[in-house]
């Protein structure tokens, strides 16, 4: 890693004098001038005689040069003036300048971390249109939701998610057309007015019928992407007196009535249950819902259901959904942690948690995420003592610090590794781009969505949260290592990291270029890639609050190998099945996330950071965003 250079841009005017080459006329006169023998010569006669005699020369050599030159301009004004005169008077006058000529000065040598912030993605220094570069990519990133949404409306209207390869929908998170939902709110963000009549449409005329026939549904992922994208299409749409992005579509309280019948049902989750833990799947035809055929539920999911409750009570009035989700955070407070750590599964029928296994990979990562944002959502309200929460999700980053963070050989990238059989066995340098999401709430729960400028100059912020900014700093960094360091420039789903006690060759990503090729290794069953917005969703953040524009580089060079390698022409984007290799085999599946968030995310990171601001709104884990009520 490369050390910064020791000039910085206080340096632009200073005097290079060590770098410029100077004269044998400069060399001698300025040793003349600065030397004892300066001092010497002038203290005698001799001496302030040959000065005056050098002077006197000099003067009489300047005029001898102005002198032939206008003779010789005369000359050939008139005619007469010879091609040997002129080159003379030339070679006199070209001599004379370079005796007096002073060297250029070389530019100021930038470190390499000026040279990012001083320059823009291409290269080039701070131009005045660099933010109309930015509205071009934006514009980029919208086209690419239209055209994924041009292949789901075309062969997959009403499924769940498209096959963009066979051009077919299919249906595999309960046939609530979860496609159409998820990407509502992205529509109405970008100003896609015939996308969102589209959808809202769909919704009015389909949706109800759909959650009063449907059988079985996960409670997890019904909740966060289709009542997520209700909530969040209903605030954009100006419920609540929102911010009336859409200007076509339903009624918001259509959006608001569907999502009231859908929690009705998904209530039962709860209800059921002996515990306050609730089951996993939830059957919507007639509101019975039951654990999942091992008994468990992940510790993610119970926990990731409190944003949307939360909100929904808030605007309906009701308050038994917040009621049922806040009883769960309520529960987990109550049972024993490692260093605020909790293994990533849990049963609804004990109200404990299962097995040893610690990880922020799948299963575990957003109750992390949820413990800081239910409390900024909640933080401001008159409803209770919610600080517990924050307590909670402070001293899980103290033990993510000590007990999960390593670094990588040779390059020392920083990771999260995961402990499979608890806190006493072995860590293991496996990091799913799951993970991810954390350098993103990382950076969120320090500054509270503010930007880094205006909390320092707050005073806001602590020693503690400076490091928390600088570890989310130095992971997102990794995270687009993982990105970076493979052939197709896209991030396998998973990524294990070379340390001292693990290492296994002929595992690369296939860039031999990259820096970090030795330091992350990615095993055959790992490579595929979901077009997953973890990366983008931490980018989209740390943008927000360090303005740091390397991240919205990096946001770019991730959607460029988007478009180049995973875009089919038909319509739509597809997962890969090796991200290694080039071209990269199609898995056929386009995940509904893909436009609920990876595309938001991109869209969001490349435009003003005004819109849907941070200290005003909490998104989701699905990208929806719902804004944070005050007293």
């Amino acid at each position: 890693m490369s050390k910064s250079l020791p000039y910085s841009m206080k340096d632009v005017h200073y005097d290079n004098a060590k770098f410029r080459h100077r004269s044998l006329f400069k060399v001698i006169t300025q040793t003349l001038l600065t030397s004892n023998m300066r001092r010497e010569c002038l203290s005698c006669s001799t001496g302030k005689f040959l000065g005056l005699l050098m002077i006197f020369g000099l003067a009489c050599l300047m005029l001898t040069h102005t002198n032939k030159a206008h003779s010789v301009s005369d000359g050939l004004a008139k005619g007469i003036g010879t091609n040997e005169e002129h080159k003379e008077v030339t070679d006199v006058g070209i001599r004379f300048k370079k005796l007096f000529r002073r060297a250029p000065r070389l530019p100021p040598r930038l470190s390499p971390d000026e040279k990012i912030i001083h320059r823009n993605f291409t290269g080039k220094l701070n131009e005045p249109n660099v933010e109309e570069q930015w509205k071009a990519r934006q514009q980029n990133v919208k086209d690419a939701f239209t055209h994924a949404w041009s292949g789901y409306k075309k062969f997959a209207m009403g499924y769940d998610e498209l096959m963009p390869v066979s051009r077919l929908g299919v249906d595999g998170l309960g046939g609530l057309g979860a496609t159409v939902v998820d990407a509502l709110d992205t529509a109405m963000i970008m100003g896609l007015d015939e996308v969102v009549s589209e959808a809202g449409s769909w919704i009015e005329s389909h949706l109800l019928d759909r959650i009063r026939q449907k059988g079985q549904v996960n409670l997890f992922e019904t909740t966060i992407r289709v009542l997520g994208g209700l909530l969040s299409a209903y605030h954009l749409s100006g419920g609540d007196q929102g911010m009336t992005l859409a200007q076509k579509g339903p009624k918001p309280t259509i959006y608001l009535d569907i999502a009231k019948n859908l929690a009705d049902r998904l209530l039962s989750a709860f209800t059921s249950s002996p515990t306050a833990i609730p089951f996993s799947d939830v059957v919507l035809r007639d509101s019975s819902a039951h654990s999942a055929p091992d008994g468990l539920s992940s510790t993610s999911e119970v926990s990731t259901l409190q944003l949307e409750f939360n909100y929904l009570s808030a605007i309906s009035g009701d308050p038994k959904y917040s009621t049922e989700g806040m009883k769960v955070l309520a529960h987990l407070k109550t049972l024993p942690k490692t260093e605020g750590l909790v293994p990533i599964y849990i049963s609804p029928h004990s109200g404990e948690f299962s097995g040893e296994n610690i990880r922020l990979g799948s299963r575990g990562d957003s109750y992390y995420e949820y413990l800081i944002k239910v409390w900024l959502q909640l933080r401001d309200t008159q409803d209770g003592n919610f600080t517990y929460l924050h307590d909670m999700y402070e001293e899980a980053m103290r033990g993510v610090k000590h007990m999960l963070v390593q670094k990588s050989i040779p390059s020392e990238l920083v990771f999260v590794g995961e402990l499979p059989v608890g806190p006493k066995g072995y860590l293991s340098p496996k990091m799913d781009h799951l993970v991810c999401f954390l350098p993103g709430t990382l950076a969120l729960g320090v500054t509270k969505g503010l930007t880094k400028e205006k909390a320092m100059k707050d005073n806001l912020l602590t020693f503690e949260d400076l490091e928390n900014l600088k570890l989310a700093e130095d992971l997102t960094k990794t995270c687009f290592e993982m990105y970076s360091v493979t052939s197709t420039g896209l991030a396998p789903e998973i990524a294990y990291f070379h340390t001292k006690d693990y290492f296994e060759s002929g595992l690369d990503g296939g860039n031999k270029s990259s820096e970090y090729v030795n330091d992350i290794i990615i095993k055959h069953a790992d490579r595929h890639n979901l077009l997953r917005p973890e990366t983008v969703e931490s980018l989209f953040v740390l943008y927000r609050i360090t303005q740091d524009p390397k991240y919205r580089e990096w946001g770019w060079h991730i959607f460029e190998s988007f478009e180049k390698y995973t875009k089919v022409e038909s319509g739509g984007y597809s997962s890969l099945d090796d991200v290694t290799t080039v071209p990269p085999p199609k898995r056929d599946k386009m995940e509904t996330f893909f436009l609920g968030e990876t595309l938001k995310y991109l869209y969001l990171l490349f435009g003003d950071s005004s819109v849907i601001p941070l200290d005003k709104f909490v998104f989701n884990t699905e990208a929806h965003p719902l804004p944070i009520k005050s007293s």
